[in-house]
């Protein structure tokens, strides 16, 4: 029986030993999770028949840390989840290990060519939640947009002496003629960019006009803009902009501008602008990609502006040590794991997405040196006890 007993602990240690060399292997795997070697006593009918092991059970308690790398689609998970993507076989696959590139159709695949799982962006430019496949970038060009809206947030300094507009008509080029101006760029239809600039001039007590001037040319529009005596504008606040295309001059067609300066007051301090901002673009190429916290993942072009091309989804598993592991760093669920609850980033108890980041392995080199340490120990006593017993059946034999 002492020969049984020791031979099974002689066989558990080494299964142990297998456990930890893969994990000392894959100390330096992205996304790898480390595992223990479980044991349990085994009893035939009371007595002792030595030890099994009846299992290796994988950290996913312990994250691995960040190594920043500055790409893009290198995406790291803070917290809790799995990427998913969708095998060349069609099985989907859960994964940990961030590392992703686009292929030459433009979609977001992992080093094995496995495609990342997301929300596709529907017709409108919004995501379609709840229907997940292939995230892919669109390549090409975005088209010009037309600026229609300016929005403008000013303060007209109230201490400034009015001018009459009579006596003193307004003159762009003549600085006496007006209190002060900012400029704005705006797109016509082709994407040509044009500077317009607006004068203030202030008319009376809490009353003022605003002319305009594209490229350096006066229109003839002006607009009235009136405060109440705590300095709100009660007046003007918004004013429709009409722009000839032989205004703009480069063939393309009438601008219509809406002008809105909700947010603007008149206190007795210097003018500023605190922000003007407006909606039109010139046409860009795309130049590469950005994936914020939430998983949303944006084309950036070369005029500056962004489009989103979908948002990655992770996968939670109320048991994921059920995950069958596989090759690549990769798992695949199981009925042990239970239904994949997928999600955006963020919601419930998914964690977040760090772009530029790649996860590491959770392996604790020091713990699981001292853990090789202890499994020698352990072998070389079952060995011993092979020794001795075989010592004393030759003591036996000798004695009979």
């Amino acid at each position: 029986m002492s020969y049984n007993i020791a031979m099974s602990g002689l066989r558990s240690t080494n299964q142990e030993l297998s456990t930890i060399s893969n994990n000392i292997a894959n100390a330096s795997t992205a996304g790898f999770r480390g595992a223990r070697a479980e044991f349990a006593a085994v009893y035939n009918g009371g007595q002792a028949g030595g030890v099994a092991m009846t299992g290796a059970s994988q950290n996913f308690s312990l994250g691995g840390s960040m190594t920043y790398t500055g790409r893009e689609l290198d995406l790291g998970i803070q917290g809790n989840g799995f990427f998913m993507v969708n095998g060349s076989d069609g099985s989907t696959l859960y994964s940990r290990a961030g590392m992703f590139n686009q292929d030459a159709e433009g979609y977001v695949v992992d080093p094995y060519g496995n495609k990342l799982q997301g929300y596709p962006v529907g017709p409108t430019g919004d995501v379609m939640t709840g229907n997940v496949g292939d995230i892919q970038v669109q390549a090409g060009s975005i088209p010009a947009q037309a600026t229609t809206n300016i929005n403008m947030t000013a303060n007209l300094d109230a201490r400034v002496t009015a001018i009459d507009p009579v006596a003193k008509p307004f003159d762009s080029a003549d600085v006496s003629t007006y209190h002060s101006s900012n400029t704005v760029s705006v797109y016509d239809s082709q994407g040509n960019e044009h500077a317009l600039t607006q004068y203030y001039v202030k008319t009376a007590d809490n009353t003022w006009n605003v002319h305009y001037s594209l490229d350096g040319t006066t229109l003839p529009d002006v607009n009235n803009v009136s405060f109440d005596t705590d300095g709100n504008m009660t007046g003007g606040a918004i004013d429709n902009l009409t722009i000839t295309g032989a205004t703009l001059g480069t063939g393309a067609s009438d601008m219509t501008l809406a002008l809105e300066w909700k947010h603007t007051t008149q206190y007795g301090s210097d003018y500023n602008t605190s922000s003007i901002d407006q909606n039109g673009n010139t046409s860009g190429e795309l130049v590469g990609v950005r994936v914020d916290e939430d998983g949303f993942l944006y084309g950036t072009y070369t005029n500056g502006e962004e489009k989103l091309q979908g948002q990655v989804v992770l996968a939670s598993f109320t048991n994921p040590n059920g995950l069958e592991a596989v090759n690549n760093t990769s798992w695949t669920a199981n009925q042990a794991a239970g239904a994949p609850a997928v999600g955006a980033p963020g919601s419930g108890t998914l964690g977040s997405v760090s772009s530029g980041y790649i996860e590491g392995s959770n392996v604790d080199l020091t713990a699981e040196m001292v853990n090789l340490m202890t499994a020698q120990r352990n072998y070389q006593s079952n060995a011993k006890v092979l020794t001795a017993a075989d010592t004393m059946n030759q003591s036996l034999l000798n004695a009979i």
